[in-house]
């Protein structure tokens, strides 16, 4: 087992008295989450896939691709950070509008459900540095009533997103699963949280839960709008818009930057896996690939005829050097390969944001 599970081996679970009271905590807090009958904007048909952060990117993007398999799903978001136009396309899906930081809502929308997608998070390292207890709340405490909710409704599995900053600044390349986690970030250190809250949940009550570590992700419903939105984002909005961008750092990092479809293929393929073989799990999703800022901008220049060059500024609090996965245990576990990589996303990504006026 990775070194940063150890812990739960000794956790004293075994003893009658503990068990008791372990029993008594989770049934109120099960009776806490206990659904109401009505719920407005939710309609009673039961749904087999819950997706967290429906109205987001990759919520979104999960929602789309088993809504065109002709799955039945319910999204749920708070639009703190996800767009309402998001749902645009996806009306076949229950909608719930709620914040999961509220037992409650969390109750609503696992009632009936078998899997659950948990993608809704405050995904910003920068924002996390300026607000760590808004971070904590959206990531950490919703995390967990995800959770006891999911336990409580019966659901079968829950997929979490979780995130390539928990490895934080180590320089050993590429990250493996079974380093040690070193958090630099409230951002890292609240997703490792919600990794071992899966963990626990897991080995202590027997929900399936699984882990996806993404590094990176970009493309198409990405917002670009916002300056904690991903790199790539911001670059196609500035560079459609003829805007210079600003590069913090020389711009030699690099990232294992990793679009959008091959992200939705492993959380169904995670979705779909034998119990047996990845339930309590986590592991890499990425492309095994770097690329360093400098390349990624020279590439989007072409791409979109921009021909200026970027500004360069003092790095960012809590951004790291280098990132780059091994995949290998995605690949063994779920039979992921990329499919998309990165020059061929990029080319996607751009031609969205300019057909669909998202960069300008």
């Amino acid at each position: 087992m990775p070194a940063f599970c150890n812990f739960f081996s000794i956790l004293p679970f075994s003893s009658a008295s503990q068990n008791e009271v372990v029993s008594k905590r989770v049934r109120a807090a099960e009776q806490t989450a206990t659904a109401p009958a009505a719920i407005s904007c939710w309609s009673s048909n039961l749904s087999k896939y819950l997706v967290t952060g429906a109205a987001g990117f990759i919520g979104r993007s999960i929602a789309a691709a088993l809504l065109k398999r002709g799955e039945s799903v319910r999204g749920v978001d708070s639009f703190i950070t996800g767009k309402r136009a998001n749902l645009a396309g996806l009306e076949a899906m229950d909608f719930l509008e709620g914040d999961l930081a509220d037992p409650a809502v969390c109750a609503r929308a696992c009632a009936g459900i078998e899997v659950v997608f948990h993608e809704a998070a405050l995904a910003s390292v920068p924002r996390s540095v300026a607000d760590p207890v808004g971070t904590n709340v959206n990531c950490v405490d919703a995390t967990l009533n995800v959770l006891v909710a999911a336990r409580a409704a019966g659901v079968r599995r829950v997929l979490y997103a979780g995130s390539s900053s928990v490895y934080g600044d180590n320089p050993e390349l590429p990250k493996r699963e079974e380093m040690l986690p070193l958090p630099i970030t409230p951002y890292a250190v609240a997703k490792l949280a919600g990794e071992h809250y899966l963990h626990a949940f897991t080995r202590v009550y027997g929900l399936e839960t699984v882990t996806l570590r993404y590094f990176n992700v970009f493309g198409p419903y990405q917002d670009p709008a916002s300056h904690y939105s991903g790199v790539l984002a911001i670059f196609c909005r500035k560079l459609l818009a003829g805007e210079q961008p600003t590069i913090y750092g020389d711009g030699e990092q690099s990232r294992d930057f990793t679009y959008i479809d091959n992200v939705v293929e492993a959380n169904l393929l995670a979705a779909a896996a034998p119990a047996e073989k990845v339930a309590g799990r986590y592991m890499n999703l990425a492309t095994g690939a770097a690329i360093s800022l400098n390349q990624a901008f020279n590439i989007l220049c072409g791409l979109t005829g921009y021909r200026g060059k970027p500004a360069y500024a003092e790095p960012r609090a809590g951004d790291i050097r280098h990132s780059l996965a091994d995949i290998h245990l995605a690949r063994e576990l779920l039979g992921y390969t990329p499919k998309v990589d990165f020059a061929e996303g990029l080319r996607h990504t751009v031609a969205w944001y300019r057909e669909s006026g998202a960069g300008a």
